[in-house]
């Protein structure tokens, strides 16, 4: 038994299940990496009414998912004073924090959770009565400076790639090391989310997806900045080779901001259909759809060729293989499912700056141009073959 174990067994041995509140992180794809540990924490108490304390942006994610019985939204305009009053009145036992930041802690401090853990780092100690230190093997995402960037890829440099972190160094573990401290075991859980057959069926018909079509998706975008997002030209490619192919068709992912990318897309689509004898099955759903139909439609579609985005972790979560182009970031820290599913395919250049973790690029963007669209082909092929 662990010595975590052997700590939360003492606290809560003796006593009915606690009411559990955990303070879930901001960002789409990192609420999804964080699923392992929720289910992790659900097997640890089974009986506790769990609730998840999220950004409400983020709310709907967590319909039907098994971990969690209610959510707390936090309003875009609710201020740290808000949120407290809320926990305050509906009080929970026991607190469990996956970001980093002052303010999340802040905000069971503030409201009154009498026992709240999560990682003591960026001097926010004080506000925690748990204190979890970073796990052996953890690899932080620093950021390179321009310099070092211009250094090593100037004509003749030496070195070369940095060694792939461990599999333990990605960021499920990251919180489920968090969830082992309240005695929840620790071991390896492939993210998990949820639609329904309902959902499916309803996005399907409102967004033209027909059933007897198979769907590459195609996720352009990348919130992050333009050092995540493979070029658009190469996305076009792959969508005119894959519309060309009998019963498969095209859909375009995106956000609002989105919109225009996918409409090129969508154009250069549409251009080629003039040679063709078919008219190619294209749906284009940037700026379309809620959370919700979003993952339905991502549930539905075969294959997703997509950057290093929340969607992609949504899409792996909810079954679908992926085709990744990596570029500022790592997929040792941030691919999707667990690292070394045979689902996916991740690719990346031989860059010897990738990953800088910068939002954008000071050179040539050669980590994401030197990936070719006949390797992303390729990769989608394999994946489709698989899947069949």
């Amino acid at each position: 038994m662990t010595t975590a174990l052997r700590q939360a067994e003492v606290v809560f041995a003796d006593a009915r299940p606690p009411r559990l509140l955990v303070r879930g992180v901001n960002w789409l794809g990192d609420a999804v990496m964080a699923t392992p540990a929720l289910l992790r924490l659900r097997e640890r108490f089974p009986e506790s009414h769990i609730s998840l304390l999220t950004a409400g942006k983020l709310a709907d994610l967590w319909l039907h998912h098994p971990a969690v019985d209610s959510v707390l939204a936090i309003r875009a305009t609710e201020g740290l004073t808000a949120i407290a009053r809320q926990l305050r009145r509906d009080p929970f036992e026991l607190g469990l924090i996956l970001p980093n930041s002052m303010r999340s802690a802040l905000e069971l401090w503030w409201g009154r959770v009498p026992r709240r853990v999560g990682y003591s780092g960026g001097g926010r100690r004080w506000l925690l009565t748990d204190p979890v230190s970073r796990p052996a093997g953890f690899v932080g995402m620093r950021r390179r400076s321009v310099g070092e960037i211009r250094r090593v890829s100037a004509p003749g440099a030496r070195g070369g790639l940095p060694p792939e972190p461990s599999a333990s160094a990605h960021h499920i573990h990251h919180y489920l090391h968090l969830v082992a401290r309240l005695g929840a075991s620790p071991d390896s859980l492939a993210p998990v989310l949820a639609v329904t057959d309902g959902e499916r069926r309803e996005v399907a018909v409102r967004f033209g997806l027909d059933p007897e079509v198979r769907w590459l998706g195609i996720n352009p975008g990348a919130e992050f900045g333009p050092a995540k997002r493979w070029p658009a030209d190469r996305f076009a490619w792959i969508a005119r080779e894959v519309a060309a192919w009998p019963g498969w068709g095209v859909v375009v992912f995106g956000g609002a901001r989105d919109k225009p990318l996918a409409a090129s897309i969508d154009a250069s689509v549409g251009d080629a259909a003039g040679g063709w004898k078919v008219k190619p099955h294209l749906v284009n759903l940037a700026g379309r759809t809620t959370l919700r139909e979003l993952m339905a439609a991502l549930a539905i579609c075969d294959v997703l060729v997509t950057n290093d985005t929340g969607p992609m972790h949504v899409a792996s979560a909810l079954g679908t293989p992926v085709v990744a182009v990596f570029g500022s970031t790592s997929p040792g820290l941030t691919g999707p499912g667990l690292p070394g599913d045979p689902r996916h395919r991740l690719l990346r250049s031989s860059a010897a700056c990738s990953p800088c973790f910068r939002r954008e690029c000071p050179i040539d963007l050669r980590c994401l141009r030197g990936v070719s669209p006949e390797e992303v082909l390729a990769a989608v092929l394999a994946v489709a073959q698989r899947s069949r």
